[in-house]
């Protein structure tokens, strides 16, 4: 009997633990899930599968390193920054870790130690990163193993709502994943390369430099660039391709309304504004507007940065409630802190919509003195506003990830990512008969 440690209970983590719970029972293993708190329903679920929850909380020291030391195996769906927490545990008792975050500094750090003591600390094992690591790996490997040239690569995730969902909702989007993360997207410096050229997007321009993009039987996209995709071209092994450009799906219109929030300063994380407590929603757009108590504020916002007052970017500004009277409901708060809580109000699913996943690649590459093009494209929907597309496509590969190693199936060893044949082509394959498929198509050059 192995024991499988899961630190994280939120919605995220609902079709994780609906796997692990299945997998434990297949195989006679324990599993506990911790967390400070937890939704009811998911803790029937588990005490129902004979699994276990324990309260506890993250900043115990001496608490989780002891429940480290009786497990065989860690995964942490806690917020990014706590992973480290987790991982020196993990070093100290000698036990493997699985995360769906991106590799931070501190993590990366600690590979060498890791290797030393025989460990995998595997991470970006989720959506993206994660089956987008593994699913244009897939397709680089093969091109590289038949010695053809890639000369581009471009890919695109988004969570977006399911398209028969909220017909009203203008903006065709609701958190689907952590909302401060959408909110502070983008922030820095992307970096990218185009046609053998090195590109940079400050972070005030990023929502005017969309790409658009067609994906047949899903419609129009437009996709913003993430921050850097020049740290692919050593992780893919890519060094001399002339164009790399990871970035996320909205629906066509998204980015130039939220760029409006970009261009106010209301995304900025870095100080507490004042009066947040007798703030409404209208008075916080007006904050970052000149004073002039004869104009309105819509007419103020849509005069300073050159809006139509009828226009699409206002009408979703007011469907998401920003002109209303409505008080904020924060004591305290960054301009970015305010715009979350506030967007909440109107962003977060409900039981009964559906959120859905697309993920997009396109490879370039000469065959024979030929351009050559491949799509490579993955559509997942939700079942509902608790288990949603989200959920399954971030929390099902970190659970089959956890199977194979527990498996003996996995031999790489320190700090990891699912760039590996031995990880990527089961993960792939457990997930297409899950019915999470990843459908290749190669598309004719005129």
């Amino acid at each position: 009997m192995k024991n499988i440690l899961l630190f994280g209970a939120g919605k995220s983590t609902r079709s994780l633990i609906d796997y692990l719970l299945e997998f434990s029972q297949a195989e006679g293993h324990k599993f506990t899930v911790v967390d400070i708190d937890i939704p009811p329903d998911v803790l029937g679920v588990i005490r129902a599968r004979q699994g276990e929850f324990l309260q506890a909380d993250i900043h115990d020291d001496e608490g989780r390193s002891a429940l480290v030391e009786q497990s065989d195996i860690v995964v942490s769906m806690l917020p990014a920054s706590l992973h480290i927490l987790l991982a020196r545990d993990c070093l100290t008792h000698k036990k493997h870790l699985v995360t769906a975050s991106y590799v931070s500094d501190e993590m990366r750090a600690l590979t060498d130690e890791a290797e030393r003591k025989g460990l995998l600390f595997l991470n970006e094992c989720g959506l993206d990163p994660g089956i987008d690591h593994m699913s244009a790996m897939k397709v680089i490997d093969r091109l590289r193993e038949q010695s053809l040239e890639l000369t581009a690569f471009e890919t695109f995730t988004g969570g977006l709502l399911a398209p028969d969902v909220n017909s009203d909702n203008p903006w065709e989007y609701k958190f689907t994943w952590n909302p401060r993360n959408v909110v502070l997207a983008g922030q820095g410096v992307v970096k990218f390369i185009q046609e053998g050229k090195y590109k940079y997007i400050p972070y005030n321009r990023i929502f005017r430099r969309t790409e658009q993009i067609f994906i047949p039987g899903f419609g129009h996209f437009e996709g913003y660039a993430n921050r850097d995709s020049l740290k692919y071209l050593d992780l893919y092994g890519l060094r001399g391709i002339r164009t790399l450009f990871r970035g996320t799906l909205r629906r066509p219109g998204f980015c130039r309304t939220w760029d409006i929030f970009v261009k106010l300063g209301a995304t900025d994380d870095t100080y507490l504004m004042e009066g947040v407590s007798n703030m409404s929603h209208r008075e916080f757009i007006n904050s970052f507007l000149q004073y002039n108590p004869r104009d309105s504020i819509e007419l103020k916002l849509a005069h300073y940065l050159g809006l139509d007052m009828d226009g699409p970017e206002m009408d979703r500004l007011r469907w998401s409630g920003f002109f209303e009277d409505e008080p904020v409901g924060l004591t305290k708060g960054t301009p970015a802190q305010v715009l979350e809580h506030i967007l909440k109000k109107r962003w977060m699913l409900s039981h009964e919509e559906k959120d859905m996943i697309v993920m997009w690649h396109k490879f370039n590459y000469i065959k024979e003195n030929v351009l050559h093009e491949i799509h490579s494209t993955m559509a997942v929907t939700g079942d509902n506003g608790d288990h949603t597309a989200m959920a399954k496509t971030v929390g099902l590969p970190v659970g089959i990830a956890v199977k194979l190693i527990l498996n003996g199936l996995v031999n790489i060893r320190g700090v990891k990512i699912p760039i590996y044949k031995e990880l990527y082509n089961p993960i792939l394959e457990e997930l297409s008969k899950l019915g999470f498929i990843v459908t290749e198509k190669e598309v004719e050059k005129p």
